[in-house]
């Protein structure tokens, strides 16, 4: 049986697809120019948007079942603080966003996810178009999931998260962005449940940097 193009995964392959044809052909034009750190300099804005699949796992931590899985968009906003740091290939800069969160479980039942994060990120500059990072980041959300699963009793979380990502400059200020993060939500002990909820949360999105 052949695969829909209507289905989940092929419309990411369609994404992909646009992706990969937009960027050598519409955006050829400005390659000779598509440096990280000609553009990601102190005083650079970031404005973006991404959106992931996120999928707990039972391989950290002591949660019951790995049968939590939610689809996330993650607004960002951030600036980049500091000028270069370091030398060769970990040369770099320290940049701190804000971090909406929204999302919609779909297993164990369907429920929603809301609220923010402040995130940390550290840019590579030394790789031409390619801007690897690694982000970190702490926050709070409300969902309606508990108290109706075993793990936690409360609507209110706390919000752990950290990964490594890349941007890749499809023009000089537009970035395609990919990543993989590791969260945590908990309540950290103020409800008589806290098992907490460990994810790994890959996702994919578009961010524009604004040069000062």
């Amino acid at each position: 049986m052949g695969m829909s193009w209507h289905g989940p995964f092929g419309k990411v392959l369609m994404l992909l697809l646009c992706l990969t044809v937009w960027s050598p052909t519409s955006l050829a034009v400005s390659a000779s120019s598509e440096d990280a750190r000609d553009v990601v300099k102190r005083g650079t804005m970031e404005v973006g948007v991404a959106t992931g699949f996120w999928q707990a796992t039972t391989v950290v931590g002591s949660g019951p079942s790995a049968n939590r899985s939610a689809v996330f968009v993650l607004p960002r906003a951030g600036m980049v603080m500091t000028d270069a740091l370091g030398s060769g290939w970990w040369e770099g800069n320290v940049e701190l966003l804000v971090e909406p969160l929204f999302a919609r479980f779909t297993k164990p039942y369907a429920a929603e996810v809301a609220g923010g994060s402040l995130v940390v990120k550290y840019n590579l500059l030394s790789f031409g178009r390619w801007m690897p990072f690694w982000d970190a980041g702490a926050g709070m959300v409300w969902s309606n999931l508990a108290p109706r699963i075993p793990e936690e009793s409360t609507q209110f979380q706390f919000v752990l998260e950290t990964g490594p990502g890349v941007h890749y400059f499809m023009t000089k200020t537009m970035t395609m962005t990919m990543g993989v993060r590791f969260h945590h939500f908990s309540n950290a002990g103020i409800g008589d449940r806290n098992t907490g909820l460990n994810a790994f949360l890959p996702y994919i999105g578009v961010s524009v940097f604004l040069p000062e």
